[in-house]
């Protein structure tokens, strides 16, 4: 039989163990929101995050992928029947229809299938995750650097870092800090319907690597002219790399390029 420090590392759990930042990242979860109608916990554990959620939210849907930590959750929400303790992967759970929030500590091997899975879910209207330092930041331009995946999303979701989570706040401690990613559905996206594939095929072209520099790289779809255009309304260097460009920056680039 595995030992618990075994399975835990098996199943990338890092248990929060600080009563005050299980709180902190509950009211983040709910802000602007004092009892959202619906959340979804990511990895509920032993209940750390789970108790300051049920107490702000109308329903919530803690999933846990571990069976033996199961029991033990149901044991203590048992007096909470808006609460229900869901046994097995939340990443094989269907997305609700009506609209819902995800909260959770998240496994850091899992985090990249836990996005996409939260930017996929129509009813999805904000995430709060705590997630790997470095993922965090990279996602949010935390390095001055930004990513493919957040840029591509940016019409529809906004990313922030909105605090960080010292290792030691875990049991058992991570290598390395965390970082509370905050993702949002945008109430009315920043480009139209119509606009989505164009969006999409210039940041994917723009990411390509394929002539040596952002700039290069567009110019294999747009006449020169227009790219030097695009730029200096964009107000951009023609030597820009392309993950230093800001999603706001996109947008501009965006406008001026589109047929």
């Amino acid at each position: 039989m595995a030992r618990p420090t075994q399975r835990a590392r098996t199943l990338s759990q890092n248990f929060l163990a600080d009563r005050a930042t299980a709180e902190h990242v509950a009211r983040l979860a709910a802000a602007d929101r004092p009892r959202p109608p619906l959340v979804l916990e990511v990895g509920a554990g032993k209940g750390a995050l789970t108790e300051p959620l049920a107490r702000r939210s109308r329903e919530l849907h803690a999933y846990e992928i571990d069976p033996r930590l199961v029991p033990g959750l149901r044991a203590r929400f048992a007096r909470s029947p808006h609460v229900r303790v869901v046994p097995g992967d939340f990443l094989a759970a269907r997305a609700p229809r009506t609209p819902f929030s995800v909260a959770g500590n998240v496994p850091f091997s899992r985090t990249a299938d836990i996005v996409d899975w939260c930017l996929t879910a129509p009813g999805l209207t904000d995430a709060t995750l705590i997630t790997q330092l470095e993922y965090a930041r990279k996602r949010t331009g935390g390095y001055g650097r930004w990513t493919l995946l957040t840029v591509l999303t940016w019409p529809r979701h906004e990313w922030r870092l909105v605090g960080r989570v010292s290792r030691l706040r875990f049991r058992p401690a991570p290598r390395v800090d965390a970082g509370i990613l905050r993702i949002e559905r945008r109430p009315a996206p920043l480009i139209g319907a119509a606009a989505g594939r164009g969006w999409a095929d210039l940041v994917e072209l723009g990411f390509s690597g394929v002539g040596g520099s952002l700039h290069a790289s567009l110019r294999r779809a747009h006449p020169r002219r227009r790219v030097d255009a695009a730029f200096r309304a964009a107000r951009l260097d023609p030597g820009a790399l392309v993950g230093e460009v800001a999603p706001e920056r996109w947008l501009r680039l965006h406008e001026e390029l589109a047929p």
